[in-house]
């Protein structure tokens, strides 16, 4: 076997043993050279299984090994009573007893192997860390589809919104904007829950806070089961932190640098003794940002004459500072009995310039006026997160329940300082003030009861509780010196909201049908108190409840599980973000203002899919059919102040409904030993329904009407150059969409990464540009109520970055096969079952 190094921990349920710490030198009793070897039903040798050894008496007595290609065995044990587990891909889990009293070769280890009915996650097995290759970067789980960042190159120094750019089905908008095979309406979970990191409203900011190198996988849920929470009409996208596991003191430390001006350094690092589990993941670095915004409009009269014409063009440019440390513990206090807590904290600081130049011209393009917009803002931002967490197995037959609380706090202070002036004279200066503190308490109970062999019964109950204070003050000057307060731009909001949730499904299989049944009642309430200093007060309330049931059916087709047909159905909602409920939300700009709409209600979705997964040892083809028809669809009007003015105000509505469909195909293919692919491929089709008709903000009805239909490719390259170097090369496509009131041009963008693996396998080298030939933009044309606006936005240009990482104490390093997980199953992971 060739030793290899991973940049990732194996996750259950891969096969994992630890290289104990401790030494049998300190004994006076010799230890007995050992053979044997494991074997499947026909005496066929297993290859790469692991087998660990554990003394009765004494852990320092233990020992693990792992089988060679022939199944065969080697390790030298202590005189003893030893309990005996081996563990293999494709093979049910075996214990053995065995009583070590001579050297020599005992009787082989018969496994038998395990159908993918019958397979549940493996647990680790403590006492020898094993690195090995790991998993598939994609892979196809019943209710959910799993990436694996560990091999993508581009990403490397970047950020959670670098990695999810290179997740199947997911893109990454030029703004900033994460969504789901076109729809932005996406659930963002940490470790199964929502969190501090990443705020209630999980903006870009938030998302550029969390490090790649912190990432362990990204769930991608496009069609959620009632055993998760119901919001997010697109799906549920569920970050998985790492976690190091490794008995004694492992750990890995990651530093980057870049360009644009980016620094950062992160760690990993976990110390485990006996049955307790101690881990510290944390860093911090700095960056900076560029983006580019254009606006060019021209106005109509009722006649469709022009009448004016506006420029806009601006240059932003962020500086941020971020912070955040995660630290906890887990520790067995039974066999069956385990406890949880940890706590974070983030600092987020950032600093931020931007300059717009307005230009008003007539009919001719005679200039009226030429005005500048100047903005100085600050943001300063600290968070903290306390979790606790109780695990107990009522017996060896998976009878689980598991209970826990999470609080946070996000605090929040955002300061800006505008000056505006025409034609180079000064006319005013703006102040503005925003403070916003977000509490959050989750907590929840699951219950997992296994019925036979081939069905379980699933059940729990969830509560969250958000409130959100926004305190917002804008101040005016003429002379610079003296500000006076704007009355209707200041004001205080208190935003509740509390959900419940229950949840049952019952998951089985007979014969080559495997099935699913789920059922979950939500009921959300919500209250906003709004004041401001003009004396207009809102106090709104809503209350609604409702039920989301999910099916999920799975078809063998052949006699391997590695090839299924998979068809499934649930029903989702998409509640308001509270700040489109708000009366008032924003004066960042006064030419371009949003305000939120209190009469705003969810939009509810009916989601159907048709898939069909292959999982082979060499590839795995993905393509998904999916329909969804959505109600109560919200969209962003935009009107004239007036029909004389060049300001734009935008809202969100309930208008009419929208249907998506189309095809999603995601693939993997180790083409030749030395290239490999990951691909995506989507084809999708859209149509809105609806019609604005409102006499005081429009002249005349806006149609919201049309269909269309759009494309979206990616391809990832990952060449392996020889043992320790790799290089990646990807290129990405997004198609053009066109509505009644908006035709989006298409874009492309290619990114480059590479990797070299130093300092006899402990360290790695990463060097990656993302957006090689600066092509990342987006141009939009809107149409409205007498204007037409062309808009071209850049969000962040071309970037580099080089990396360097460290492992240290990791244990022996060897090859190992990858894991084949199976598709049926539903947890597939370490976290807590998201609900």
């Amino acid at each position: 076997m060739n030793s290899h190094i991973i940049q990732k921990s194996i996750k259950k349920p891969a096969v994992i043993a630890f290289l104990l710490l401790a030494s049998s030198l300190a004994f006076s009793q010799e230890k007995l050279p050992i053979t044997t070897k494991i074997v499947d039903s026909q005496n066929l040798p297993v290859a790469y299984a692991s087998i660990s050894f554990s003394n009765s008496e004494s852990i320092t007595n233990s020992d693990a090994a792992l089988s060679d290609e022939e199944g065969n065995i080697t390790l030298s044990l202590m005189p003893g009573k030893y309990t005996i587990t081996i563990e293999a891909f494709d093979f049910k889990k075996a214990v053995f007893t065995r009583t070590i009293e001579k050297p020599g070769e005992i009787e082989n280890f018969k496994i038998e192997f395990a159908k993918s009915e019958n397979l549940t996650p493996t647990q680790n097995i403590e006492g020898v860390v094993i690195q090995a290759q790991s998993t598939k970067p994609y892979r196809v789980e019943l209710d959910k589809k799993v990436y694996d960042p560990s091999s993508d190159l581009i990403s490397k120094g970047g950020n959670l919104q670098d990695v999810l750019a290179n997740v199947p089905s997911i893109a990454v908008d030029t703004d900033g904007t994460v969504s789901m095979r076109g729809n932005s309406n996406i659930r963002f979970l940490i470790n199964g829950k929502p969190s501090a990191l990443l705020g209630i409203d999980s903006g870009a900011d938030a998302l550029r806070s969390i490090p790649a190198d912190q990432i362990d996988r990204i769930e991608v849920i496009t069609n959620p089961s009632s055993k998760f929470e119901a919001s997010g009409s697109a799906g549920i996208l569920n970050i998985i932190l790492k976690k190091t596991k490794g008995r004694g003191f492992n750990g890995t430390v990651t530093g980057n640098l870049g360009y644009l001006p980016q620094t950062s350094l992160n760690a990993n690092l976990s110390w485990k003794v006996n049955n307790w589990n101690y881990f510290v993941n944390g860093g911090g670095g700095y960056n900076e940002r560029e983006s580019k915004n254009t606006n060019d409009a021209k106005y109509f009269d009722s006649n469709n004459s022009i009448t004016g014409y506006t420029e806009q063009d601006s240059k932003n440019t962020n500086k941020n500072d971020s912070y955040n440390v995660n630290t906890g513990f887990n520790v067995d206090i039974t066999d069956k009995t385990s406890i949880n807590a940890s706590g974070l904290l983030r600092t987020f600081e950032s600093e931020s310039f931007s300059n717009v130049n307005y230009k008003t011209l007539d009919a001719s393009k005679n200039l009226l006026d030429n005005s500048r917009r100047y903005t100085v803002g600050n943001g300063d931002n600290f968070t903290w997160q306390v979790d606790a967490g109780l695990d107990h197995k009522f017996d060896d037959k998976g009878q689980i329940l598991t209970a826990s609380i999470s609080l946070q706090q996000s605090d929040n202070k955002n300061n800006s300082l505008v000056e505006e002036s025409s034609n180079n004279i000064f006319i005013l200066n703006n102040n503005i003030n925003q403070n916003t503190i977000n509490k959050t308490l989750v907590g929840k109970v699951d219950y997992e009861l296994p019925i036979g062999e081939k069905s379980k019964v699933e059940a729990g109950y969830r509560i969250d509780q958000n409130t959100n204070d926004y305190d917002y003050k804008v101040t005016e000057s003429f002379d610079q010196v003296n500000f006076n307060v704007l009355n209707d731009f200041t004001s205080k909001t208190i935003y509740k909201e509390r959900t419940q949730a229950a949840y049952a499904q019952f998951k089985s299989k007979t014969g080559k049908v495997g099935y699913q049944l789920g059922l979950r009642a939500e009921n959300s309430n919500i209250t906003v108190d709004f004041n401001n200093l003009s004396g207009t007060n809102s106090d709104i309330k809503k209350n609604y409840t409702g039920l989301f049931p999910s099916v999920f059916l799975s078809y063998d087709v052949g006699e391997n599980d590695d090839n299924q047909l998979l068809l499934n159905y649930s029903r989702r909602i998409n509640r308001p973000r509270s700040y489109f409920l708000i009366p008032f939300s924003s004066f960042s700009d006064n030419r371009n203002q949003f305000f939120g709409n209190p009469d705003l209600n969810p939009e509810y979705t009916n989601s159907f899919e048709l898939g069909y997964a292959i999982q082979k040892k060499k590839f795995t083809i993905n393509p998904t059919l999916y329909y969804k028809r959505t109600v109560g669809e919200t969209q962003f009007v935009v009107t004239r102040e007036n029909l004389t003015s060049d300001n734009f105000v935008t809202r969100p509505y309930n208008i009419g409904a929208e249907t998506q469909y189309g095809l999603d195909l995601n693939f993997t293919a180790d083409i030749l030993p030395w290239y490999k692919v990951l691909g995506s491929m989507e084809l999708f089709g859209y149509k809105v329904e609806g019609m604005f008709d409102d006499p005081a903000l429009v002249s005349t009805p806006i149609d919201f009407s049309g269909d269309g239909f759009s494309s979206r490719l990616r391809l990832t390259n990952t060449f392996k150059i020889d043992k320790t170097f790799n290089m990646q090369l990807q290129g990405f496509y997004s198609g053009g969409e066109k509505t009644a009131f908006q035709d989006r041009k298409g874009l492309y963008t290619i990114n480059f990464g590479a990797s070299k693996t130093v300092l006899n396998g402990d360290g790695t080298i990463t060097f990656n540009i993302q957006d090689i030939f600066n092509t990342r933009a987006r141009t939009v044309t809107s149409f409205g109520d007498g204007f037409e606006r062309e808009s071209y936005n850049q969000w962040n240009p071309r970037q580099v970055s080089l990396g360097f990482s460290y492992r240290f104490k990791q244990g022996e390093k060897v090859t190992q096969k990858k894991a084949k997980r199976d598709i049926n199953n539903n947890g597939g992971g370490d976290e807590e079952p998201p609900m």
